[in-house]
């Protein structure tokens, strides 16, 4: 598989692409939305390329209103939930039959229990990917959110077009992407890199086939115009927000569409959409080389660490050592499966989401190397990919290519291109970055041109909009978080000065000054002091 990470908030999982697909990419897709005019002065200093996402009209058009007409019918469902869906046309351009027809999407909300606070309406919530779930998400935060949010706001979670419950993309079956995630990521042969090419296009054929038309409409622009028609539909004058990493993106993409319908709105792991999909993956591959050097300074303190107990330098080099001897020689795991330098240097990378997953690397590595026993890395790569016990993988990392390939041009569009790319990658990442530049060159082949392309996003109009970012966050790295802030015309940055994927509402490892913020923010409106930092 072409490995490129991408962000999904963890939650007892954590995102990937295994496609090509960079992390949360720039918005574009159908649907009258543009990335009109010339560069903006905001924040194009890293690519001046970039244009600036003008927002829609803030008439809706006489053919989108029965869209915005509907009726929500909820009904119970799991855990005192209850579930609802409703109608978006497949093309905004051309709504209804014209264009292709209608997409059912899928909502829960938990209503607000109202409990010694004014209730605020609904809190949308996203947890990233592209392709994560937000109706899971929206489960698990309704439980675990601080109570005074959750007094507060019904929280709500609709799957994007594209995603799991809401129109799934679907590609490869269960075997083929076994057999998908296995092709190693770091070829050095021209046999090697025949494979990986022909795993890519296997991949992009087997969603054209299996998915059609909706391959065309499952971008960015086209779910933030989704998430207008369900405000209208829950009965809120404003869109209330909590997205997380690439639900960042999507975020700022409704604000940038709807800067006068953006009420509260925190974009925590932020993206920056200016960025291309080159330089996105290349600055991400350095944000993960910043996370694992994080993790082995702290598990070479340690007695037993498989990477030694000497300097980090040192790790790293024991960590290419191993990553070598898989791709010579996988270990078995006691699954048909072995595990083979792709399938560990994924397990790995999942860890770095979430600092809790550090005791369980630190003895995945352990087994690996001292006992030849690959069994806890695979299952931590299993995790990334939503593999479940029983061989079946959810759609994530479908409707992740699918998005990331529609909403920005491939990174590179050649084997060639790739090998100039490589010496950037690698030195961003000495351990990841050679991955992440192959993992570029899926979208080449991808069915359908990328209709997007990258931009900034003032959203000027908007009401104050708090972006958070983590100084060592693996998948969206802290400078991203500087760059959307810096772009939103409102927005404000808080910092968290920590490790991990994404800062509000952790468990374990979060923040109260984070989740204090945060809170006030919600409820009052009031944004955090410009340059605060919590630890």
């Amino acid at each position: 598989m072409a490995l490129a990470v991408l962000g999904l908030t963890a939650v007892g999982l954590v995102g990937c692409s295994s496609s090509g697909s960079t992390p949360g990419a720039s918005g574009g897709g159908s649907g009258g939305a543009s990335a009109a005019g010339g560069p903006s002065s905001t924040d194009t200093a890293s690519n001046p390329a970039a244009t600036t996402l003008q927002p829609l009209p803030t008439a809706i058009p006489a053919d989108l209103q029965p869209y915005y007409d509907q009726k929500l019918s909820w009904h119970g469902c799991d855990s005192g939930f209850q579930c609802t869906t409703f109608k978006v046309p497949l093309d905004y351009d051309h709504p209804g039959a014209a264009g292709g027809g209608d997409l059912t999407l899928s909502a829960v909300r938990k209503q607000a229990t109202g409990q010694g606070v004014t209730r605020m309406g609904s809190l949308l919530v996203n947890p990233g990917g592209p392709g994560g779930s937000a109706v899971d998400y929206a489960e698990y935060a309704a439980m675990t959110y601080p109570a005074v949010v959750r007094a507060a706001y019904d929280v709500v979670g609709v799957d994007p077009r594209g995603v799991d419950r809401s129109a799934p993309v679907q590609c490869l079956t269960d075997a083929q992407m076994d057999a998908y995630t296995q092709v190693n990521t770091t070829p050095t042969t021209q046999a090697g890199v025949s494979a990986l090419v022909a795993a890519d296009k296997g991949f992009a054929q087997a969603c054209a086939k299996q998915s059609g038309k909706l391959l065309s409409h499952v971008s960015t622009v086209e779910s933030a115009r989704d998430m207008d028609v369900l405000r209208a539909l829950l009965g809120d004058d404003k869109l209330h927000y909590l997205g997380k990493s690439y639900g960042t993106f999507l975020g700022a993409t409704y604000a940038g569409l709807f800067p006068s319908k953006v009420g509260t709105m925190v974009l925590d792991g932020a993206m920056n959409p200016s960025l291309n999909a080159q330089q996105l993956n290349a600055q991400q591959a350095g944000g993960f080389q910043v996370a694992f050097d994080a993790f082995a300074a702290d598990c070479v303190k340690r007695p037993g660490c498989a990477l030694g107990n000497g300097t980090v330098a040192q790790a790293n080099q024991k960590l290419d050592a191993f990553f070598k001897s898989l791709d010579a020689n996988p270990l078995p795991t006691g699954d048909p499966r072995k595990l083979n330098e792709a399938l560990g240097m994924t397990g790995v990378i999942s860890a770095m989401y979430d600092p809790s997953e550090w005791p369980s690397l630190r003895l995945a590595l352990a087994d690996a190397v001292n006992n030849g026993n690959g069994k806890e890395l695979l299952a931590l790569s299993d995790q990334y990919y939503e593999r479940d016990p029983s061989g079946h993988y959810q759609n994530l990392m479908y409707a992740n290519a699918a998005v990331n390939c529609l909403d920005l041009p491939a990174a590179a569009t050649s084997p060639s291109q790739v090998q100039q790319q490589l010496p950037s990658y690698e030195k961003s990442s000495p351990q990841f970055g050679a991955s992440l530049a192959w993992g570029g060159l899926t979208c080449a082949y991808w069915p359908v041109k990328a209709s997007g392309s990258p931009h900034v996003i003032p959203a000027k109009g908007a009401a104050p909009i708090l972006v958070v970012g983590t100084t060592r966050d693996p998948a969206t790295p802290y400078e991203w978080a500087e760059g959307l802030a810096q772009q939103l015309d409102t927005g404000t940055l808080l910092t968290f000065d920590g490790d991990g994927h994404t800062a509000y509402a952790r468990d374990p490892g979060g923040s109260a000054c984070i989740d204090n913020a945060v809170n006030n923010y919600l409820l009052q409106g009031t944004v955090p002091a410009k340059g605060t930092v919590c630890h």
